[in-house]
């Protein structure tokens, strides 16, 4: 059974679906089955893989709020062994029409469980909110990846998705990890960038990830193209941190699984 991560941040333009779509790749590029959600109305991680958002194709919102299986909104990308489940235009009302819905918080989840066999991994990118779209996601994930950018406010704002997905917990009896902190658009020339990722490990520990992902002139211009940055320019300095971190995360499940209950 897959690994579902959320990558989740309740800011805006921090590397969520960069994230995304790079590390679904190089999850892929290791022989894997990934399958990529978008959850977000905006809909980059479809185009920055590639697929054209029709509105007559089964989406994520016909998942949500119609009779479509997640296996009906299924679309191969052009990278090996990574699917996408799109996002288009109908998203930005799900919102809105979920509240009416009856079990609205495990939609997601309940569509999932059909699915989850047949990947490796699942990455859900999220959008910049905590609405109902990224609660769908939080439920249905195993842990939440969460990429911060090293600004004046990172700390403020994870403390508060951290507040969030510690209800998630209580009120949905729901063992919701912490995959890891991702520093994004690192530079470490600022000393600003410096203190904050410093200010960072020593509040969250071993939780932020090893792998930071640079600033990166090809990684910002990867998507325009509708490839993932291993297409774009494998030797890039962003290709080459989206590939050790995917290695930093199947190394960690590597371990969790030798360290489970009943494991040889």
């Amino acid at each position: 059974m897959s690994k579902v991560l959320a990558i989740t941040n309740q800011k805006g333009g921090v590397g969520k679906t960069t994230t995304a779509i790079n590390l679904a790749a190089s999850l892929a590029a290791n022989d894997l089955r990934i399958l990529v959600i978008d959850s977000d109305p905006q809909g980059n991680s479809t185009t920055g893989l590639g697929i054209q958002k029709y509105t007559d194709r089964a989406s994520l919102y016909n998942v949500l709020l119609g009779d479509a299986e997640l296996a009906d909104a299924v679309v191969r990308t052009e990278f090996e062994g990574l699917d996408l489940v799109p996002s288009d235009k109908n998203l930005i009302g799900a919102n809105l029409e979920l509240v009416e819905q009856s079990e609205r918080e495990f939609r997601l989840q309940h569509k999932l469980r059909l699915l989850r066999e047949k990947y490796h991994f699942v990455l859900i990118d999220c959008p910049p909110a905590l609405d109902l779209l990224t609660l769908n996601a939080l439920v249905a994930a195993d842990s939440v990846l969460v990429p911060i950018q090293c600004e004046f406010f990172a700390l403020e704002g994870v403390s508060e998705l951290m507040d969030t997905i510690e209800r998630v917990r209580s009120a949905f009896q729901h063992p919701l990890e912490i995959e890891g902190i991702l520093l994004t658009m690192y530079d470490d020339r600022t000393n600003l960038t410096r203190q904050v990722a410093a200010d960072l490990k020593e509040f969250f520990g071993a939780q932020v990830f090893q792998t930071v992902i640079p600033r990166s002139i090809r990684l910002a211009e990867a998507p325009s193209f509708g490839k993932p940055i291993l297409s774009y320019d494998v030797r890039s300095r962003g290709a080459e941190s989206y590939i050790r971190l995917a290695k930093e995360i199947l190394d960690h499940e590597q371990k969790s699984r030798r360290n489970a209950p009943g494991a040889r």
